[in-house]
């Protein structure tokens, strides 16, 4: 997080926190001093907000008539509250967990490796979070003085402790390697509906269908599968035999019916 950049023509109730400005000491008190920021109303420094170590006199630090650079604490109706403690680029109070920085590596340990990201503290990312693979050790993945892109996964405010992640800014293993199957797969699916095609047409003469064998496990060739035209053709060929059967065995079941008749006929007994 970088500081506000400076803004000599806002208004002093507009200065946001963190901005940074030149103050001219106007005065001095023994609780702080009074500073000229080019602004409507005057900017006010308290003792101990002039350095990070306690001073016991206002003028051990600052003259009348000196500039110094200065940090925007609040501003109020009446008056800037200012510091002369740079702030830190990342608040505690700001910190959240998803939040992604530019940090650099401090220090590696056995388990991991500190980066500084502009708060109180540097944050630290776990051998575990530094790749979607394996590491051996934080070594070969990082050393001091890199700049890489981290992603906060907790704050534990308490102890003052960021736990940090570089493999979450990382693109996942499985998404590249979807984005490179899929030209496989495509060609794969091609080839599949070719072979299945030239299995239908069957093989050419004197030829074998690509990439297996035509025979099964006898001694004899493997009848290519038909296809579903061939089955519905030879249904039908077979339906037109047995009406044919059906209707000769019809057509001799009624002659052998009138023969019979024709003969009970002639048998007959005539009556008195």
């Amino acid at each position: 997080m970088t500081t506000p950049e400076i803004d000599t023509l806002s208004p002093a109730s507009e200065l946001k926190p963190k901005t940074r400005l030149t103050g001219k000491v106007v005065k001095t008190t023994l609780a702080g001093a009074l500073l000229d920021i080019g602004k409507d109303i005057p900017g006010i420094v308290h003792i101990s907000q002039m350095s990070e170590t306690p001073i016991k006199r206002v003028e051990d630090v600052l003259q009348v008539g000196q500039e110094v650079p200065v940090w925007v604490r609040k501003a109020k109706a009446d008056r800037v509250e200012l510091t002369m403690i740079e702030p830190l680029g990342v608040d505690w109070r700001e910190l959240k967990p998803e939040m992604t920085f530019k940090g650099k590596v401090v220090r590696l340990e056995t388990y991991g490796a500190f980066v500084e990201i502009g708060a109180e503290r540097p944050g630290l990312v776990h051998i575990s979070e530094m790749a979607h693979g394996y590491v051996k050790t934080p070594g070969d993945v990082v050393k001091e003085g890199d700049e890489i892109e981290v992603m906060v996964l907790d704050i534990d405010r308490k102890k003052k402790q960021i736990r940090l992640s570089m493999k979450a800014c990382l693109p996942k293993p499985e998404e590249k390697e979807e984005r490179e199957e899929a030209p496989r797969a495509e060609r794969a699916e091609r080839g599949e509906r070719a072979e299945r095609g030239e299995r239908k047409r069957g093989p050419k003469k004197g030829k074998q269908p690509r990439g297996e064998k035509v025979e099964s496990f006898s001694d004899g060739p493997t009848e290519i599968e038909p296809t579903a035209f061939e089955l519905a053709w030879k249904e039908a060929l077979e339906r037109s035999k047995a009406e044919k059967a059906a209707r000769a065995k019809k057509i001799k079941t009624d002659r052998e019916h009138e023969d019979l008749l024709s003969r009970t006929l002639k048998n007959r007994v005539p009556t008195a």
